[in-house]
């Protein structure tokens, strides 16, 4: 990993304040700070660029994160990532909270473009075309983290769900289930039609029909888990397995299968995506496809710094795609055969 401003800083015994005024010239540096900057900076082989040296001119230093449910641990960790990317270029993080609405979403972006924040992050979002216009009209550039909107071009880091919903669905089909269903995130949201393609995708391979009973729409949030879950479960779908496309909605979808006296995995397996601290935890030991969450928001901001660093740049959208990892644990164990409960 490259040596950073926060790197020199410590190796110098300096603030990065004091980093960031010596590589802009600073008259009112002392020269033993100076010194003590250089010598850091030759010894870690540590090179400024133009981003470094553009974020601490003609900018508020300020970014936007826009996320709709601050308690869910992948926003979380997502934004850890953010916050220790843009610090390490002086850079300070406003958070927003949306609650996943979209006129909340849009009183922040207000908000953000009144404190004439340099760009903005979205981790998750229901923004419209006119959202869209204001932010590009005022030269304020946006990326999109962990997941995108299908009908809006912008840079995103995204994991590559498609990919990580084959992994998930293939994982129960390799253990003999045949009926698998699947409750699907937002329908407008790339993640949500890339991890039901990857779903479909499995099906097919193992010569499967895709079944519409067996799928179910949530909204990557626990309570939308439960819903889609009992909903399922009401079908009499003769389901074994279930695929959800978030840790949360697995979390919902456990609560609706204990809830109706049924176990997992004894009576129905369950697989969830993003692997969040609490699909973890010992009385859960949720099977998941795992994100690497912290390095989805330090793209995401290195992304956000590179273009707020040449406005000028005129470059296509670009888009990082990391990969997913299936992580087994408890909540799918050893399919023994069909069972007779659901039908």
């Amino acid at each position: 990993m490259e040596p950073t401003i926060r790197d020199v800083a410590r190796l110098a015994g300096v603030s990065k304040s004091t980093v960031s005024r010596v590589l802009n010239n600073d008259p009112n540096v002392s020269d033993h700070a100076k010194g003590a900057v250089g010598d850091a900076m030759r010894e870690l082989n540590y090179r400024p660029n133009a981003l470094a040296r553009g974020l601490c001119t003609s900018r508020t230093g300020t970014i936007g994160l826009i996320m709709s449910d601050i308690t869910n641990p992948f926003h979380a960790e997502v934004a850890r990532g953010v916050e220790d990317l843009a610090a390490d270029y002086e850079s300070n993080v406003i958070l927003c909270n949306t609650d996943g609405r979209p006129t909340k979403e849009q009183a922040y972006i207000d908000l953000l473009l009144e404190k004439r924040v340099d760009g903005v992050i979205f981790l998750s979002a229901k923004m419209g075309e006119s959202d869209v216009s204001m932010l590009r009209a005022r030269r304020v550039p946006f990326v999109f983290a962990g997941r995108t909107l299908l009908d809006v071009e912008a840079d995103s880091v995204v994991v590559d769900s498609v990919l990580g919903g084959f992994q998930a669905t293939n994982h129960l089909i390799g253990l003999g289930h045949r009926r698998i269903a699947h409750i699907s995130g937002p329908a407008r949201v790339s993640a949500s039609a890339d991890r039901y393609e990857g779903y479909c995708q499995a099906l097919r391979r193992a010569g499967i029909s895709i079944d519409p009973d067996l799928v179910a729409d949530g909204d990557f949030r626990q309570d939308r888990g439960y819903r889609a879950m009992s909903q399922l479960l009401d079908g009499k779908t003769g389901m074994t397995a279930v695929f959800a496309g978030s840790d949360y909605m697995a979390l919902g979808a456990l609560e609706a299968i204990y809830e109706r006296g049924l176990r997992a995995p004894d009576d129905i397996a369950v697989v969830g995506f993003d692997d969040i601290s609490f699909a973890r935890l010992h009385l859960v030991q949720l099977t998941t496809v795992a994100q690497p969450k912290y390095d989805i928001g330090a793209i995401a901001a290195r992304m956000l710094l590179e273009r707020i660093g040449d406005l000028s740049a005129d470059r296509p959208p670009q888009k990082v795609v990391l990969p997913p990892k299936l992580v087994i644990r408890r909540t799918c164990g050893d399919y023994l055969g069909p069972r007779d409960f659901h039908s």
